[in-house]
């Protein structure tokens, strides 16, 4: 992704304009005045004193009870708005296809349905439904066994409603299998990824199902289990001819119930179609032949129709979750709908931008709109033009409260499920959140304690570190204006920030804590879920906070939001990862966090990977031989299971980073086998040769770096006593030979 230039938060030449609303018949009350000075002073601090001071920011507020701009900083702007472009693609659909709109999937046979049952081909034809699953599909073939279907020779997918293309620009700037990169399709299900469920079975090697199960997919097993084993396990998904190739690898616990994980697959209507064979087969219907690709006749005759829910319901799964695929199978849509089958990316952006010039008065050319989802650096919009849309909206009284009601509420649900926690947005703020690599997004609306109600887009690009000190930054400002006629006021969002920032008490009170935190992790039981956000919603000290954001992680892996509380809440900073390791010496246990971290960077989380680089020089930094023991154990797995995303989060870290990192890998590369670790197949095929030259400079380094070090390693693995040296340090700390080597100076 492109890096934008950084500019001081200072240098624009205004941080607010504060406008007095013109448009009022009379002049605001003294109190409103007061309400308002004190607001616009609680955002200026706000931005003054976290970390947007220091990063690219637009932010415009306009009160919807009277029109009048509230606050506005670098407004007119472009910037990458991430996944707020979801905003203006919503909202084109909405007034292109109407709230009552529903998605068709047909089901055809050449002629009538025949007595026995017996037909030749069975056809489906789709116009796009994204919200088609296992579940409604179990129910289609419910209905065409009702309708007397018993046997079929080959399944036809017609996908013809959509053109070939199945990406938009941007998609191509990340080459991964993750689900949010699911492909579109005019027939497609579960949101065109796979579930892989790995669980541990007798005799040592685990059990790899596919939900759903077909002969779609082929799955290369390669997963171990055992007790007292960490979850470590690595699965990746790519195309294999007409099938999809499903590889798995690592090791699962017998002691944990099934690991899942969420993967794109590259065919949609294969995918539907292996998938619809397979459950015909299962209730009882044969089918002889293959599933293959084609267009319907215009003789064949309809079997059943199935129709999506209407469009306020398809909103919802878009916004409140943030959906790509469904944001970029709403342009196809359309496009096709308003355009012409096939619909394409090309007529999608053609009916936004029409519905931006002539329904909001947002000129063609004075943004940048490639696709419908937000996804890396394809789009650039101000927030002043995205606030001019929410109002727009708002206003549209038949369409404006599905719209609304498509958003996350701050505290309640969506990705605003653990945002805003103990202020009064909560329940008051509907949202949609946008987050990429160095940026992050938040455009909504609020109504304040006090009544009156707001729109309000703020945008961040350009900031360095860690993406939670923004959040931070963007809820706060959030927070004040629903502040905005309480008792408190809006300074005491300002306020709330401050204090989450502080450590809480010493050592004892910190380590009992932590302890009976990681004990409810541990149990690993949903049920915990409730308590333990609401603790970390309540808790001040950010170590312990980390520590709650790892059992709620633990509580259910497999819950996005989870997932993303733990990567916002844990650092390598000095209160938080430091803290923790003087509590983890107290308490004779292994850093809380760092396990937890290490199973994500091993499932190949590209965000775990730079956190658990970034840990590797804060142990480094300490000589703290203890937590960089932990570390040589998890980089050894990570290299196994994740070993090209590691090597690219090696290339894009700092130097002092990978400096610290180097050693410790080389380490746990020795430790776990040395010469025969799969890491160096895989470090060796980067630097043979590829299209990234850069990338296979770099391999061919780190190759001949991490040779270097594992020989060193080995041959001071006879020395006694063994030297620890921290990067950076000329003091060593010595540990008994069998401990684990430690990298000199």
């Amino acid at each position: 992704m492109q890096v934008f230039r950084t500019r001081p938060f200072w240098a624009a030449t205004a941080i607010a304009l504060w406008l007095p609303s013109a448009t009022l018949a009379a002049s605001p009350s003294a109190d409103k005045k007061a309400e308002r000075e004190a607001l616009k002073n609680a955002l200026v601090q706000v931005m003054q004193r976290t970390a947007l001071k220091s990063s690219r920011v637009g932010v415009h507020m306009q009160s919807l009870d009277d029109g009048s701009v509230v606050f506005s900083h670098n407004a007119d702007e472009l910037l990458n708005p991430a996944s707020n472009v979801k905003l203006i693609t919503s909202s084109a659909a909405l007034v292109a296809l109407g709230p009552e709109f529903r998605y068709e999937t047909e089901f055809l046979v050449e002629q009538e349905m025949p007595a026995d049952g017996k037909v030749k081909t069975l056809y489906v034809r789709g116009k796009g439904d994204p919200t088609i699953t296992t579940e409604r599909l179990y129910g289609m073939t419910s209905e065409l066994l009702h309708a007397g279907l018993k046997e079929v020779q080959d399944i036809v997918v017609d996908d013809s409603w959509f053109d070939a293309e199945r990406t938009p620009p941007g998609y191509d700037q990340e080459d991964s299998d993750r689900a949010y990169m699911a492909p579109t399709g005019a027939v497609s299900l579960n949101w065109n990824a796979v579930a892989v469920y790995v669980r541990s079975a007798p005799g040592g090697k685990a059990v790899v199902d596919m939900e759903p199960p077909s002969d779609f997919f082929i799955v290369d097993n390669t997963v171990t289990s055992g007790a007292g084993r960490a979850r470590r396990v690595s699965v990746k998904s790519d195309a294999y001819g007409d099938k999809q190739k499903i590889v798995v690898k690592g090791q699962v616990p017998d002691e944990r119930g099934a690991v899942s994980v969420w993967k794109k697959i590259d065919n949609p209507p294969l995918y539907f179609g292996g998938s619809l064979k397979q459950l015909l087969v299962s209730r009882g219907v044969k089918v002889k032949g293959k599933v293959k690709l084609g267009l319907t006749p215009s003789r064949a005759k309809v079997v059943h129709v199935s129709q999506s829910d209407t469009f306020d319901i398809v909103l919802k799964r878009l916004n409140k979750l943030s959906s790509n695929f469904v944001a970029e199978t709403l342009l196809k849509t359309m496009g096709a709908e308003l355009r012409g089958a096939p619909g394409s990316f090309a007529k999608g952006i053609d009916v936004v931008e029409e519905f931006l010039d002539r329904d909001v008065g947002i000129p063609r050319g004075t943004y940048v709109m490639k696709n419908g989802s937000g996804l890396n650096d394809a789009n650039r919009f101000s927030t002043a033009q995205v606030d001019r849309l929410l109002r727009h909206m708002y206003e549209r009284f038949p369409l404006a409260p599905e719209y609304l009601s498509s958003l996350g509420i701050a505290g309640k649900d969506g990705t605003l499920k653990y945002r805003f926690d103990g202020t009064d947005a909560v329940g008051r703020l509907r949202a949609k959140t946008g987050t990429l690599e160095g940026v992050s997004a938040l455009s909504g609306y609020v109504q304040s304690a006090g009544g009156e109600k707001f729109s309000f887009s703020i945008m961040v690009n350009d900031y360095a570190g860690r993406a939670g000190p923004v959040v931070a930054g963007m809820d706060a400002l959030g927070a004040a204006v629903a502040a905005t006629g309480s008792t408190l006021g809006p300074g005491n969002a300002l306020a709330s920030l401050n204090e989450g920032q502080k450590a809480q008490g010493g050592l004892p009170d910190i380590a009992n804590r932590v302890k009976t935190y990681l004990e409810l992790g541990k149990q690993r039981d949903q049920r915990n879920i409730g308590f333990l956000r609401t603790a970390w919603r309540s808790e001040r000290d950010p170590a312990v906070r980390a520590v709650l954001a790892e059992s709620l992680y633990q509580s259910n892996p497999h819950d996005y939001l989870g997932t993303r509380t733990l990567l916002d809440s844990y650092s390598a900073t000095d209160d938080v990862y430091g803290r923790l390791r003087q509590v983890a010496h107290a308490l004779s246990v292994g850093v809380p966090g760092v396990g937890s971290m290490v199973e994500l960077a091993s499932g190949g989380n590209t965000e775990a990977l730079a956190r658990v680089l970034e840990l590797c020089r804060a142990a480094g930094v300490a000589q703290d031989a203890l937590a960089q023991e932990e570390l040589v154990d998890g980089l050894g797995e990570v290299a196994r299971t994740a070993p090209e995303e590691l090597v690219a989060s090696l290339r894009a870290a700092s130097p002092a980073e990978r400096d610290a990192t180097v050693p410790l890998l080389a380490q746990g590369l020795l430790k776990a086998g040395d010469t025969t670790h799969p890491f160096w197949k895989s470090l060796r095929k980067l630097g043979s040769g590829g299209t990234d030259a850069q990338l296979v400079a770099f391999a061919k380094g780190l190759d001949s770096t991490l040779t270097t070090k594992t020989a060193e390693a080995r041959t001071s693995q006879r020395a006694q006593p063994v030297q620890v040296v921290a990067p950076g340090s000329a003091t060593p700390n010595v540990v008994p030979a069998s401990g684990v080597l430690r990298p000199g100076g």
